[in-house]
């Protein structure tokens, strides 16, 4: 029942360092008022914080998506058409597909459906044959740098590799599983990193000797004049011995419609739950600030301190606290984005980990936006503050 004891004030960071000449008293103030209350101040920090986290790392997946859309289908698979023979044919086929129309470009490849074997450890997988200087369909490191296919041995994904523990000059059991199903033993010759799926390759001459066979063929990439694109589209779909196409052009607007729908609704519900935590945040703390210091504003206002000044008082402390949580919401942010990139590592697909600029900037705005609009509401009550009704004392 005893009355709060007075507050124990004492000369703050900034003026024990000599440098209060550089504040205004205004200044002075905001920093005396966040040091006097540090508990407060670090929580209304971390609540901010934890929106801006929310933000980045809801950016995070749409960033990653658009990242592996460019990888895969401009860096990786630059073909315009992928047609697959309903069986393997000749090498003298690539000639006949030379001569469809629109085709400027062919690069055959050999698929092959085999098991991979090393110790314990076995994956289905087909076996891909290609023309080692192809430009079609490139096999790149993490770091996006061309891998070279070696004239003999095999170049496994990374993701296989790891499924089968395998390193580079490990030899693997090769199980075909068509035609005479051969069993052979094959080096590892390297290794590529790919975001999509699981792959083996093998340069196209090495794949036809290991399956004793003679040159033969599974499909081609092809490059396409894009004004004879639907000409090409029908004759190949009318072709008995072709028994797939398939439209690069097609397949990314198919995958970025699907990702695009799903991301929005996600995107959407990430900020808007990151607007309610920011202003939660800070207009609570702003109105505890009010309720707190209610006394001493109005005292201000009467010693000669205009509206503006007594504002910039109460709202500068929300200020330097949301300046200051947005870069630890980033870091906070990032730290979330890296393990979501661990948890997806899967077969299917691998995500890195990319955040882009516009994603910063997209969550400091938001937060940004949330803070102005709940220091707007906090500055109206602040004009309304009643003097006479503040100074009074309660006896």
């Amino acid at each position: 029942m005893r009355p709060e004891p007075p507050a124990h004030f004492r000369r703050t960071i900034m003026e024990r360092l000599g440098l209060q000449g550089f504040l205004s008293p205004v200044g002075r103030i905001i920093l005396r008022n966040l040091e006097r209350k540090p508990i407060q101040a670090l929580l209304s920090i971390l609540g901010i914080a934890l929106a801006v986290a929310l933000l980045v790392s809801g950016r995070y997946a749409q960033d990653v998506m658009q990242y592996l859309i460019d990888v895969q289908f401009q860096t990786i698979q630059r073909d315009d058409v992928t047609i697959v023979f309903n069986e393997p044919r000749p090498a003298r086929v690539r000639y006949e597909v030379d001569r469809l129309p629109g085709v400027l470009y062919a690069e055959p490849f050999r698929s092959v459906a085999a098991r991979l074997r090393y110790e314990h450890r076995t994956h289905k997988i087909a076996i891909m044959g290609l023309e080692p200087l192809g430009n079609l369909h490139q096999l790149v490191d993490r770091n996006l740098n061309p891998v070279d296919l070696p004239p003999e041995g095999m170049v496994l994904t990374t993701k296989l590799a790891e499924i089968l523990g395998v390193s580079p000059d490990d030899r693997l059991t090769v199980e075909v599983l068509e035609g005479a199903r051969p069993m052979r033993e094959v080096t590892v010759a390297g290794l590529a990193d790919e975001l999509v799926g699981l792959s083996a390759y093998m340069d196209l001459r090495a794949l036809n000797r290991l399956m004793q066979e003679g040159a033969s063929l599974s499909g081609a990439y092809l490059a396409v004049d894009a004004r004879q694109l639907d000409r090409l589209y029908t004759q190949l779909k009318r072709t008995p011995a072709i028994a797939n196409v398939a439209l690069r052009q097609a397949t990314i607007d198919s995958f970025t419609k699907t990702i695009a729908q799903s991301q929005a609704i996600v995107t959407t519900i990430q900020v808007v739950f990151a607007c309610i935590v920011a202003f939660g945040v800070v207009y609570n703390a702003a109105r505890i600030a009010l309720s707190e210091r209610g006394r001493e504003l109005a005292t201000l206002r009467i010693i000669g301190f205009s509206r503006g000044q007594i504002a910039v008082v109460l709202l500068g402390e929300q200020a330097v606290l949301t300046l200051t949580a947005i870069p630890v919401g980033f870091g906070v942010g990032y730290g979330i984005a890296a393990l979501m990139s661990i948890a997806y590592n899967t077969e299917l697909y691998r995500f890195p980990l990319v955040i882009s600029k516009a994603s910063y900037g997209f969550a400091f705005v938001v937060v940004a936006i949330a803070a102005l609009f709940s220091g707007l509401l906090v500055r109206r009550q602040l004009d309304r503050l009643d003097l006479i009704a503040v100074l009074k004392t309660r006896e």
